[in-house]
């Protein structure tokens, strides 16, 4: 396979870049991930129909990687029961070492075979689940062990890399190659392949949760009231959902129902 992800940034001499320069180049390079992705859309369109349909029996979702990678799957996972109401559990990572350790940077645990493996048995994961590889190289031990065994044992499974023909790939149902090319600082794919990364996990928990009724219009009308800002956001919704006008009675209603959806129905219901 032809390792894209290594090989030399086409920009040389960076350390007698002045700031504007430096800023304007890495900008360009940023500009080439959207359209990357874009050449990658039926395949994503895949995996997540793919991620949808195990949702719906009841399954879950496994994000596994390690790395600049891997720590963003984590932040990906961490945000979606506040933002989309949904229950902790349905969407996981599996990190290299251990999501506990993830401010550690136990990159050497990217090279052990054995970890994804035990770590998935002990979430019982199990063909109703489906696993997503992450990996920029499309050879990471880990997450390939992994995928292995998913597939060994009727677990669909997906993967996001970033070297075209990879063995990761070869080992996914609903791969997805988003090939961003040399990285400005050679070989540090926490730049544009974590930038790639990011986009695709945001378009496979946003579009699933959509699909899955977490939102309404364009709205997150089952978030939960973790803060000020996100009551008074609710508030509002409230009353542009339901047409109530009395601020502090759409609050009041908020905090007895829980959410917005559940404020709107009872609003609904209890109209005069």
């Amino acid at each position: 396979m032809e390792r894209i992800t290594e090989q030399p940034s086409k920009y040389n001499h960076l350390e007698k870049m002045t700031v504007d320069e430096l800023i304007a180049c890495i900008n360009r390079e940023d500009q080439s991930v959207a359209l990357a992705i874009r050449k990658e859309l039926p395949s994503i369109s895949k995996l997540i129909s793919a991620v949808e349909a195990q949702l719906k029996i009841g399954g879950r979702m496994f994000y596994l990687g390690c790395g600049s990678g891997g720590r963003l799957s984590v932040l990906d996972k961490i945000e979606l029961p506040n933002t989309y109401g949904i229950e902790k559990g349905i969407i996981n990572v599996i990190l290299a070492g251990g999501e506990e350790n993830l401010v550690l940077a136990l990159e050497a645990k990217e090279d052990d075979p054995e970890d994804a493996w035990n770590q998935m048995q002990s979430f019982n994961v199990n063909e109703k689940d489906i696993v997503i590889g992450i990996s920029a190289s499309g050879t990471t031990p880990f997450v390939l062990a992994g995928l292995k065994k998913c597939r060994g044992n009727g677990i669909p499974c997906g993967c996001i890399v970033s070297n075209p023909e990879s063995p990761i790939a070869a080992e996914a149902d609903y791969p997805v190659e988003v090939i961003t090319g040399p990285e400005f600082v050679t070989g540090s794919t926490r730049m544009k392949c974590g930038t790639a990364q990011k986009m695709i996990f945001d378009m496979i928990s946003t579009t699933v949760l959509i699909r899955l009724g977490r939102v309404e219009d364009n709205k997150m009308v089952n978030v939960r009231l973790i803060n000020e800002k996100v009551v008074d956001r609710s508030v509002k919704m409230i009353m542009e959902l339901s047409g109530l006008q009395d601020y502090d009675r759409a609050k009041e209603i908020l905090l007895k129902c829980g959410n917005v959806k559940k404020s709107v129905i009872w609003i609904k219901e209890n109209q005069q």
